[in-house]
C-alpha cells in the first residue's frame, strides 16, 4: 500500500470518530487495550497488535513512559487498521516484525507519523527557527518518527530539509525504555 493510502486512512479515522488521542480512539473503535508491565531492560517488548476471535487488542508495556505508550499504542493502531486482514490469530509485535526491511512495520511508522503530528505543527516549529531535533522534542516524538513525517511532507510538496537521520522500520525497537524518557 502507498504513503496516499495511508494518509487517507489517517483522515477517514480522524474525521470518522473526530478523535485526535490514540487511547480514546482504541475504545471508540472496540479495540481493547491491555497495559501489562513488560520491564524496561534493553530488548524489552513495548507492545503489540493481536487479533484473535474476531477480538482486536493492543497491550503495552505499561513500563513505559506515557509519551512513549503513546507512540507505540499508534504504531499498533496502524497495524489493526492497515493490516488487520493479514494478521488473523497471528501478533504484531517487535520480537518478530522489527526489522529494516517490514513493509508491515514501515506502513505502521508512517501511520503513526501522519496521525501524531500535523503538517502546521511541524512547520510552525520549523519556522521558528528551531533544530530538527528540537522539533522532534516539542512535537514529543523521537527524531526518528518526525523522519517518517518529513518523507510524508516531502512527497505532497512541502520544502522541507533533509533530516540529519535516515530512520529505519525498527527504531521504537530501539527508543528507549526507561520510564523517565520523555519526549
Amino acid at each position: 500500500m502507498n504513503m496516499d493510502y495511508i494518509c487517507r486512512e489517517v483522515e477517514k479515522l480522524k474525521k470518522k470518530y473526530h478523535e485526535t488521542d490514540p487511547f480514546k480512539l482504541c475504545e471508540d473503535m472496540g479495540i481493547i487495550l491491555l497495559h501489562t508491565p513488560m520491564g524496561t531492560y534493553p530488548g524489552a517488548c513495548k507492545g503489540f497488535f493481536l487479533t484473535q476471535s474476531r477480538k482486536r487488542s493492543i497491550t503495552i508495556n505499561s513500563d513505559l513512559s506515557e509519551s512513549i505508550q503513546r507512540i507505540i499504542v499508534t504504531h499498533e493502531l496502524g497495524h489493526a487498521v492497515l493490516h488487520a486482514k493479514a494478521v488473523g490469530v497471528k501478533a504484531f509485535h517487535d520480537f518478530e516484525l522489527f526489522d529494516s526491511t517490514s513493509l508491515m512495520e514501515y506502513e505502521a511508522n508512517i501511520f503513526a507519523a501522519e496521525f501524531l503530528m500535523d503538517d502546521e505543527d511541524v512547520l510552525a516549529k520549523l519556522n521558528d527557527d528551531i533544530s530538527f531535533f528540537g522539533a522532534a522534542a516539542l512535537l514529543r516524538v523521537p527524531p526518528e518518527l518526525l523522519d517518517f513525517k518529513f518523507r510524508l511532507m516531502k512527497r505532497n510538496g512541502y520544502k522541507v530539509i533533509d533530516p540529519p537521520l535516515m530512520a529505519n522500520s525498527n527504531f521504537l525497537k530501539n527508543v528507549e525504555t526507561n520510564v523517565t524518557t520523555d519526549y
